[in-house]
């Protein structure tokens, strides 16, 4: 393989492109090169302290260090999740529905790809578990934000006609379907954009980084495709849960809507 390592000043020179991004805010008077520089400078702390945390474990090769930063990266994703939304539910609902539901698909769907497709020796190898639970934990994680802040919004703006149809006898979950369709519509949209441009107008990052790293386009093709079915029944499936445990929350069993629940 020919794999060309980077400088730290082809990194700097790189960084002139976020520059510009600071100063078209400034000159648009956006407000956005505050938030720029603290998530940039987050991004790369963040990248660099994983970068050797990595190291690190594909060294050791223990499942209890896989598990640990795989615990550690949900944990963090379910905070993400509660940070993203405009209006939050009380008390650590947000966090908790985010968390349990990332938690659970997540890691089944990393388990599934690495004991049943991949089947790396050992099936905990942290270089082919942790990248892939990235992977999905980032795009769920997009998914169910957006998914709840849509399911929020709306059920706030149509707090009326929502209860004027459990005035007339609808159930609960009946009263709020065309809410809950839309968010789970919303949550899903950008994996089935992402796919639709996918090998046309973008070679997604995956495959990207493993032809720039020398490996045979069509091998990584295969892995590309494999992680796109992984983010897809994950986005699907994880969106499906927190809004249906989202709306489960914001109604009752009397049928009543319920957004004193919200902060």
């Amino acid at each position: 393989m020919n794999y060309i390592s980077l400088s730290y000043w082809d990194l700097a020179l790189a960084s002139v492109l976020i520059l510009a991004n600071g100063m078209i805010s400034i000159w648009f008077r956006l407000g956005l090169e505050k938030t720029l520089l603290i998530n940039t400078t987050r991004m790369l702390v963040q990248l660099s302290l994983i970068g050797f945390v990595l190291k690190f474990i594909f060294v050791q090769t223990s499942p209890w260090w896989t598990i640990g930063l795989a615990l550690i990266m949900v944990a963090v994703a379910g905070r993400e999740v509660a940070a993203r939304l405009t209006t939050r539910l009380k008390g650590w609902w947000s966090y908790g529905i985010g968390t349990t539901t990332m938690f659970f698909i997540s890691i089944s769907t990393t388990l599934l790809a690495v004991a049943f497709v991949i089947s790396p020796d050992p099936w905990f190898a942290p270089r082919y578990v942790l990248p892939l639970l990235g992977m999905v934990l980032g795009n769920t994680l997009s998914g169910i934000s957006l998914g709840l802040e849509t399911l929020i919004t709306t059920l706030k703006r149509e707090r009326v006609s929502i209860e004027a149809r459990i005035a007339l006898g609808h159930k609960r979950f009946e009263a709020i379907e065309q809410p809950v369709r839309q968010a789970l519509k919303t949550g899903m949209m950008p994996i089935i954009n992402a796919m639709a441009a996918s090998g046309v107008v973008s070679l997604p990052g995956m495959m990207t980084g493993q032809i720039m790293a020398g490996a045979d386009p069509v091998e990584a093709t295969k892995y590309q495709i494999l992680i796109m079915f992984l983010i897809g029944g994950a986005t699907a499936s994880g969106t499906l849960l927190a809004v249906l445990g989202s709306a489960w929350r914001l109604s009752d069993e009397r049928g009543r809507l319920r957004l004193d629940r919200l902060e």
